[in-house]
């Protein structure tokens, strides 16, 4: 025997529905904090850590030869060259955020932003 929805049932469904939507509301806008840093890491390697304050045009070499190229303007990274053969990095957004990454799987180059306030190290116990 189905029982069927009455007006209560619908209303703490509709209650319920404006405190999720709120809640990720809440949650995007205050963990979308504005970038200092694009942190690039070549095979896992540390390459270089450039201030998205300053424009510049970064070229990421793995053995001697160019493979990705990185620019940094109007305070966004965006990867506008690669020697991949499927170019998905290049076709990203150009990102501005903290935590925000352009992966080239290929060439195996991360661009990472971190924030002003973030830490390098995360603590263990």
């Amino acid at each position: 025997m189905a029982k069927r929805l009455v007006k209560t049932d619908l209303c703490f469904l509709g209650i319920l529905l404006l405190v999720l939507i709120t809640g990720c509301i809440f949650f995007y806008a205050h963990n979308h904090k504005d970038g200092a840093v694009a942190v690039v890491t070549v095979a896992g390697e540390y390459y270089g850590t450039y201030p998205l304050e300053k424009d510049c045009r970064i070229e990421i070499k793995t053995n001697e030869i160019v493979t990705n190229i990185l620019e940094i303007h109007d305070g966004k990274a965006d990867m506008t060259d690669a020697n991949c053969p499927d170019y998905l990095c290049v076709h990203q957004r150009a990102i501005s955020k903290a935590n925000e990454t352009i992966v080239c799987l290929p060439n195996q180059v991360v661009v990472e932003i971190k924030g002003a306030d973030t830490a390098e190290f995360d603590s263990m116990t």
